[in-house]
Order: C-alpha cells, then sequence, then structure tokens
C-alpha cells in the first residue's frame, strides 16, 4: 500500500526520477526558462524551490548540499552567484507555470516553467501598470470645474475653421458639375449625328 505518498511518481523508478529532476533543475537554472510537461514542471517546482531558498545564504555547507542534488558545478555556481541575488528578499514562490496547451503527438498537456524574477515581458508589464492611474466615480475634485468650461470654448474656435473650409469645396463642385454636364451633352449629340 502507498499510504501518505502523494508526489508523482512520473512513471520512474526512483533513481531515474531523480536523475530526472537533477537534469531538468540544472537547465532551468542555466537557461532561466525551460518548456515541459505539467506533470514534470510540478514536480521540477517542489525539487528546485528549496534549493533556490539554500542559496540565499552562500555558505560552504549550502554549497555542498545543493551539489548534492544537482551534481553540477557549473549550475551550483550560477544559482549561488546570480541568481540568489535577485530572489534575496522574494519570501517564496521563484517559478512560474505558464500552461502552452496539449502536445501534438501524444496530447500531453504543455507548460513553461520559468524563474519569476527574469521574465522581463511580465516585469516590463508591471512598470506599465503602476505608471497608470486609477479612475474613480462620483469624487470630484474643485480643479476639474475650470478645465469643463474651457472645453466648450475650444470647440467654438474649431467649428468655423470647418466652415471656412465647406463654401471653397461647394464652389469647386458648383464648378465642375456644368463642365461634365457638357461634356455629356456633347457626346449625346455626336451620337445623334453618326445615327
Amino acid at each position: 500500500m502507498r499510504h501518505n505518498k502523494k508526489f508523482n511518481h512520473l512513471g520512474r523508478k526512483s533513481a531515474h526520477r531523480k536523475a530526472l529532476l537533477s537534469n531538468m533543475a540544472c537547465s532551468l537554472i542555466l537557461h532561466k526558462r525551460i518548456t515541459t510537461t505539467t506533470a514534470k514542471a510540478k514536480a521540477l517546482k517542489i525539487f528546485v524551490e528549496p534549493l533556490i531558498t539554500k542559496s540565499k545564504e552562500d555558505t560552504t555547507h549550502n554549497r555542498r548540499i545543493v551539489f548534492g542534488y544537482l551534481k553540477s558545478k557549473t549550475s551550483v555556481s550560477e544559482l549561488f552567484r546570480e541568481i540568489s541575488p535577485k530572489i534575496a528578499d522574494r519570501p517564496g514562490g521563484y517559478t512560474r507555470i505558464l500552461k502552452l496547451g496539449n502536445r501534438l503527438g501524444d496530447d500531453a498537456e504543455m507548460c513553461i516553467l520559468e524563474l519569476v524574477d527574469y521574465n522581463e515581458n511580465m516585469l516590463a508589464a508591471k512598470e506599465d501598470k503602476k505608471a497608470s492611474s486609477k479612475r474613480r466615480r462620483g469624487v470630484k475634485k474643485k480643479t476639474e470645474a475650470p478645465a469643463v468650461a474651457e472645453k466648450p470654448a475650444k470647440k467654438a474656435v474649431a467649428a468655423p475653421v470647418a466652415e471656412e473650409v465647406k463654401p471653397e469645396v461647394e464652389e469647386q463642385a458648383e464648378v465642375k458639375a456644368p463642365e461634365v454636364t457638357d461634356a455629356v451633352a456633347e457626346d449625346e449629340a455626336s451620337e445623334e449625328e453618326k445615327a
């Protein structure tokens, strides 16, 4: 019986599963983003987040513990040098899962697993949202009243300009209209002569 064994076995024996998660964690640390199935991403999230928490305190003991899981010197040094300063003030939740849909071959649900502080697009979107101000209903400021009074004056200035343009257009239309009718009359007369 497998009571209280809730983690996903991923269809592998324990040694194979540990090697898989170690390799995927190294890829995530080096590339900051990987594409995988949702089941593997959830298992990897549980595997890698405690290691990232260990990297916040850079001691020899913590480096050896993390190396015991990752088994890669380059990924351990990348984790402690570059990633840990970026996530120093974050209390947890270092990774994000973005769902992509299903894979064509076997219909497995795919996703992107990425480190939160390394997605430039989402960080830029947050800055844009902070720049925009919120509008509220029913709250009127004293400075808004003069601005409302100025708007009709601007419309009154813009209206005469539009009226000045209209007569010129009508005069041109009147001039062109008789020329067109004369040409049509000449064509009709020439057709009658031929007949």
